[in-house]
């Protein structure tokens, strides 16, 4: 429990450093990939936000050696409250009526789903098949990769209202649940018996590869989208697929069955579907701004 708390801290600290450092930077893009990385790594405030992402990423290894899938998804999505107060007071982001209460909606299915975990009830695996992995994995990543691309190129039409960046967040929260689902394998090889063995062992799975095209493509697309639209409302859509995608599928892949008492087992399922409709009914687009009265008083007919 102190790990994943430890780990919301240190990832929504990273969130908002990155997204400040890109507040003062040209604009990025996908398509310059290597521009991208030479602007971002002269930053010395960028680079604080991503080592505090890396050592979230610490943290998240020693989670997931201890608490089921799903348990640790519903304590990582609790860092959503600590990423708004953060962006509101060191980004001067504000957050619609509509968002805020969409916000309140996921973390009442945060609720739902931690109190249908019950203490040394729930097993932790520590193996998938590796095919099946695979089979959850690959096809994610592609849907992740198209509909990035997708939201890009409507984005660059000169008439369409500006995004909010959920469909940027969902994407990216594909290929961030990719990653979870590797950092859960990863964890599995952590031991001090058979260091050597454990080390063969990993490079024989899929996980280590799975990191760095998740990582890559991840690093990229993220600092884009994270630039353009608000950290307050991509990095909470992007977390919220990231857990539901982990908790699901990985849950599935990783053998964790599901509670067996009915009540817990309503609690877990009504609080996925419920994070799964608020992220389909948030608002895809911001208000466009209106020019101040003086400028549309001095405006010729």
């Amino acid at each position: 429990m102190a790990a994943a708390l430890l780990a919301n801290v240190l990832y929504s600290t990273g969130f908002v450093l990155e997204k400040r450092a890109l507040a003062a930077l040209p604009e990025v893009t996908v398509r310059q990939p290597a521009r991208l990385l030479r602007l971002v790594l002269g930053s010395p405030l960028w680079i604080g936000g991503s080592l505090a992402l890396a050592s979230g990423f610490g943290a998240q290894l020693a989670v997931y050696r201890t608490l089921p899938i799903a348990a640790a998804q519903g304590i990582f999505v609790s860092g959503l409250v600590l990423l708004v107060l953060l962006s509101a007071r060191m980004l001067g982001e504000e957050t619609s009526g509509r968002e805020r209460y969409a916000l309140g909606a996921i973390l009442v299915a945060l609720l739902m789903v931690v109190l249908s975990l019950k203490e040394g009830s729930d097993h932790v695996s520590r193996n998938a098949p590796y095919p099946l992995i695979l089979l959850v994995c690959v096809p994610s990543l592609a849907a992740g990769v198209w509909l990035y691309r997708s939201t890009e190129r409507g984005a660059g039409h000169r008439h369409r209202r500006p995004t909010t960046g959920v469909e940027y967040g969902v994407a990216v929260g594909l290929l961030y649940g990719v990653s979870s689902l590797a950092i859960k394998g990863v964890s599995s090889y952590l031991t001090t018996s058979d260091l050597g063995g454990a080390v063969v062992g990993l490079l024989k799975s899929p996980y280590p590869y799975l990191l760095l095209f998740t990582g890559a493509f991840g690093l990229v697309m993220s600092q884009a989208a994270l630039q353009r639209c608000r950290a307050s409302l991509i990095v909470p859509v992007c977390t919220t697929v990231t857990s539901l995608f982990t908790a699901v599928l990985g849950t599935l892949a990783f053998g964790e069955a599901l509670p067996h008492d009915p009540l817990r087992l309503a609690l877990r399922i009504g609080g996925t579907l419920l994070a799964v409709t608020v992220l389909l009914t948030m608002p895809k687009h911001d208000n466009a701004p209106q020019p101040p009265v003086e400028a549309k008083e001095l405006t010729p007919p």
